[in-house]
């Protein structure tokens, strides 16, 4: 009899230990599927939160530039244009005119209500684009020469639209094949393709590379 009590006694021990560890193992296989799901939705969360911030940051400033200012760079876009249209017609004389009209237009252009990064964008390109037009002004008769200088003057047109807006939409073109294959832009205020590096022999030489509104 006391041997059968005894036995009682360890089954009841055997069961009640059994039944802890069970529940002790499920207990640890929850609390780690709820950790790995909490985990999950805080990678979930971060990653929403990486995605908003990234669109966020992508969205560039608005362009602020005081009104004379923007007004005085639209008359200098407006005399680059005419310059890049009569040397696309091979017009080397209007071409000259169009180049003592720009050199005119950057002496006009008042600076006093820049801010000082407009300022610093402009007085870097002022001198050299006055001295291009200057130079294209004065070579009537060499058109080469006139397209050598408006190759240096649109780099620095494509750095002055981009800081202060030109008024209008343009495009910023490119050809492969000027100065031996090495490539070179111009802007201009139409899509269809007009070289002022070729004219009339590869007029249609070249693609729009951007759009700058």
């Amino acid at each position: 009899m006391k041997g059968f009590v005894v036995l009682l006694a360890v089954t009841a021990i055997c069961l009640f230990t059994s039944n802890e560890t069970g529940f002790a193992q499920h207990k640890h296989h929850k609390t780690k599927s709820e950790s790995k799901a909490d985990s999950s939705h805080e990678q979930s969360d971060k990653k929403e939160s990486a995605i908003g911030k990234t669109n966020t940051d992508s969205i560039p400033a608005p362009r602020v530039v005081n009104a004379k200012a923007a007004a005085s760079m639209k008359v200098i876009v407006g005399r680059y244009l005419d310059l890049k249209n009569a040397l696309s017609s091979d017009k080397t004389k209007e071409a000259a005119t169009a180049g003592t009209a720009l050199e005119s237009a950057f002496k006009k252009f008042d600076k006093s209500n820049l801010t000082a990064s407009q300022r610093k964008v402009y007085e870097d390109v002022e001198d050299d684009a006055r001295e291009h037009g200057e130079h294209i002004g004065a070579n009537a008769g060499n058109i080469e020469h006139q397209r050598e200088h408006f190759d240096m003057l649109s780099k620095d047109m494509y750095d002055l639209v981009n800081a202060f807006g030109s008024g209008q939409l343009l495009y910023k073109d490119y050809c492969p094949m000027y100065n031996n294959k090495k490539g070179a832009i111009w802007l201009s205020e139409k899509k269809e393709i007009k070289n002022p590096y070729y004219g009339k022999k590869m007029l249609t030489c070249g693609s729009v590379k951007e759009e700058l509104k």
